[in-house]
């Protein structure tokens, strides 16, 4: 090879070397790729669900509103006639029943006959008091006889006072008998041996004790009818002592029964106990119930539920809405349709299944009532995984 030809081959290559490198320096030697850009940070508490999440569909959610209170627990009950208008019946005298009785359910009223008795007692009754009308005539018939023998001189004064005196005797007698007659409301005409037991009061049949036919005397252990006006009722309840400061005379009661779970009666303190049980350590409180369509009756169970005054309100959540971090409680609050906020409260009463808000909560927010644990490990999943 010839110099020149060297020389020639040497410029050429220098030439494509620097073209190279001029195009190198006009270009980007790394192609930059477009990276997408970063998530917005989510503030500490809070928490977002997709709108396609099927979590949202355990989430469940309650607007809040102000409302009268439970003071405590609430108490176990039972009901029972209220006494004021209760009548427990028995005959007082010994007889046989002759006629049906009133049966059971029967509406009665002041005087109403309830059963009606052949009685001996009743027969005695009547012949004393006939035999003592017959001794005062006698009697009186004595005295005139006396005095007109008096004023002649026929007789002493003396037997003028013994004849005076078994006439006052005998107007006793008739008196006394007459009373007996009228104690066990017979008329003083009747001589038949018959007696008849009448309601007292205006009520309902509620228990009867007796059958037709059937001997009865005044020292039964069980009387033979109760009468009661059932659109009245007492509820009974327990209260332990600790608690005594929450009940008062006139304050209003709510009360439920298993036979009507969804529904309230309202209830009034009518009687505070004065003694307080040394076993249970509870006082009784009786409780006034109306039941003006007679769907409640004696002896159901009942739980009555101790609430604040009217104008003491306060927001009462379920108990299924708080958890407990740190001994600090807390709730879920539902701020827009994908966002939750965590948020603690204050609990100044906590029950079986509510708790009574006393910081931390306003009316008309809306309250995750279900779910608040899943949103809670939502947001845990959220932090790990940014």
């Amino acid at each position: 090879m010839t110099n020149s030809n060297f020389y020639t081959k040497k410029k050429l290559f220098l030439l494509t070397l620097s073209l190279t490198l001029m195009l190198a320096a006009c270009s980007d030697p790394t192609e930059k790729v477009q990276q997408p850009p970063p998530p917005p940070q989510i503030p500490k508490g809070e928490v977002y669900l997709a709108p396609d999440s099927p979590k949202r569909t355990y989430v469940k959610t309650a607007s809040l509103v102000l409302t009268q209170h439970p003071l405590l627990e609430p108490l176990a009950g039972k009901i029972v006639y209220n006494e004021s208008v209760t009548s427990r019946i028995s005959s007082p005298i010994a007889g046989r029943v002759i006629k049906a009785p009133a049966a059971l359910g029967t509406s009665v009223s002041v005087g109403s006959t309830l059963l009606e008795l052949d009685s001996p007692d009743v027969a005695d009754a009547e012949a004393d008091f006939i035999k003592s009308q017959a001794d005062l005539t006698l009697a009186n018939h004595a005295f005139n006889r006396q005095q007109e023998l008096y004023a002649g001189k026929a007789i002493a004064h003396k037997e003028l006072e013994q004849a005076q005196d078994d006439l006052s005797r005998a107007r006793s007698d008739v008196q006394s008998a007459q009373q007996r007659l009228k104690n066990l409301h017979i008329h003083a005409g009747q001589s038949d041996g018959r007696f008849i037991l009448n309601s007292p009061m205006t009520g309902v049949v509620v228990e009867r004790n007796v059958t037709p036919g059937m001997e009865v005397r005044p020292d039964l252990d069980s009387p033979l009818f109760v009468v009661s006006n059932i659109k009245k009722l007492t509820v009974l309840m327990n209260v332990f002592e600790v608690n005594l400061s929450k009940i008062r005379l006139g304050q209003k009661l709510s009360v439920s029964v298993p036979a009507y779970p969804n529904e309230r009666f309202p209830a009034t303190v009518q009687y505070i106990g004065q003694v307080l049980d040394d076993t249970t350590r509870t006082v009784q409180v009786r409780c006034e119930l109306p039941n003006p369509d007679g769907r409640l009756l004696p002896s159901m169970y009942a739980t009555v539920t101790v609430e604040s005054d009217a104008s003491d309100q306060a927001i009462v959540i379920p108990l299924t809405a708080v958890f407990t971090e740190d001994d600090v409680d807390y709730v879920f609050i539902h701020l827009d349709e994908d966002h939750y906020q965590q948020r603690p409260v204050e609990i100044g009463l906590r029950l079986k299944d509510k708790a009574i808000i006393t910081k931390g909560l306003q009316p008309n927010e809306q309250l995750v009532t279900e779910g608040a644990l899943m949103l809670r490990a939502e947001e845990d999943a959220e932090n790990t995984n940014p």
